[in-house]
């Protein structure tokens, strides 16, 4: 009888450790190099959030609300200007100036950053930045596997909603890296103008976040192979293929080039570059944004309470079950 129980364990144990690789898929997330653990977030969100502007009028927040998709499980917290110079290290932000409001909701596992840009009354009043960047520079921060969207009530650039996402993963108790999220803001900042030149063609953004995301990649297995640091005329050269390579080398100007190689030296230069993670993160990000048009990335089965979510993870649990039932009906 207990050779019987030791045999059915081991049995069992041996399949479960199989069984890890399949759950890994939709369990916790990677950790990441333990001298970098503030670099990137480490674990999935484990609630949703909404995070109004402070410069939200009073009279919009129930319409906001309905544009962001926030249910009663939302936890409600609020951007200030303090929290813009808190997170971006850009002091001189007033709340006032705090327009647009986000919420962040949980992804499945391995999906990375999906932003939707929703429209308030019917007008997309985020006049500049696109869902594309809003991905890049949020998986650039440290961010992975969350479903960002993103209104607001009047016009604005769109800059400042980068500030509801971080507040909301400290709030979280994800709190990210400062270094790393000024170094993200510089690459928000740096593909603006070539954006904004470009807007008459709606693949335009995906395919320069793409290009970026693709070099950042290289940049950090360089660092984390040999400990060096590329140099701003290898960054160059990196970043003049890729965008070869995605057919927009006529469409980037030459000033905007040079300040997203800028822009990207930081990023390398930053803690979140030291983690393997990130390269897997900013890589499958990239991949994503390549052919991402428009401002809707995501859709409902991206989100972590999904039907196909529940579904795979039902089957996991009746999986193990067969398999336990299966080792145990040997011995009887």
């Amino acid at each position: 009888m207990k050779l019987r129980k030791i045999l059915v364990n081991l049995f069992v144990g041996l399949v479960f450790v199989g069984t890890l690789g399949i759950t890994s898929q939709l369990a916790s997330a990677d950790t990441t190099d333990s001298s970098s653990s503030s670099a990137v977030q480490t674990k999935a969100l484990s609630k949703p959030y909404v995070v109004y502007g402070a410069g939200l009028a009073s009279e919009d927040k129930d319409d906001i609300a309905t544009a962001l998709g926030v249910k009663s499980n939302y936890e409600s917290l609020t951007a200030t200007g303090n929290d813009y110079a808190t997170y971006l290290n850009s002091a001189g932000t007033t709340d006032a100036s705090m327009i647009s409001s986000v919420s962040l909701a949980p992804a499945d596992p391995g999906s990375g950053v999906k932003v939707n840009i929703e429209k308030f009354n019917g007008q997309n009043n985020i006049s500049q930045v696109t869902s594309q960047q809003y991905a890049m520079v949020a998986t650039m921060a440290g961010v992975k596997d969350v479903i960002i969207t993103v209104t607001a009530d009047k016009s604005v650039s769109g800059e400042s909603a980068l500030t509801g996402v971080y507040k909301a993963l400290a709030a979280d108790g994800l709190s990210l890296n400062a270094e790393n999220t000024q170094a993200a803001n510089d690459v928000l900042d740096a593909t603006q103008p070539a954006i904004n030149s470009n807007s008459d063609d709606t693949s335009y953004p995906g395919k320069l976040m793409s290009a970026v995301g693709d070099v950042s990649a290289k940049l950090a297995k360089q660092r984390q192979s040999d400990n060096n640091l590329a140099t701003k005329a290898d960054i160059k050269q990196m970043l003049e293929e890729a965008l070869a390579d995605h057919d927009i080398t006529s469409k980037t100007p030459s000033s905007s080039i040079n300040n997203i190689v800028i822009a990207l030296s930081n990023v390398q230069k930053a803690p979140v570059s030291t983690t393997k993670t990130y390269i897997n993160n900013v890589t499958n990000v990239a991949n994503d944004l390549k052919s991402s048009i428009g401002d809707k990335m995501a859709s409902l089965k991206d989100f972590a309470n999904s039907a196909d979510a529940k579904k795979a993870q039902n089957f996991l649990q009746s999986l193990w079950q067969k398999i336990t039932d299966f080792f145990n009906s040997l011995f009887n």
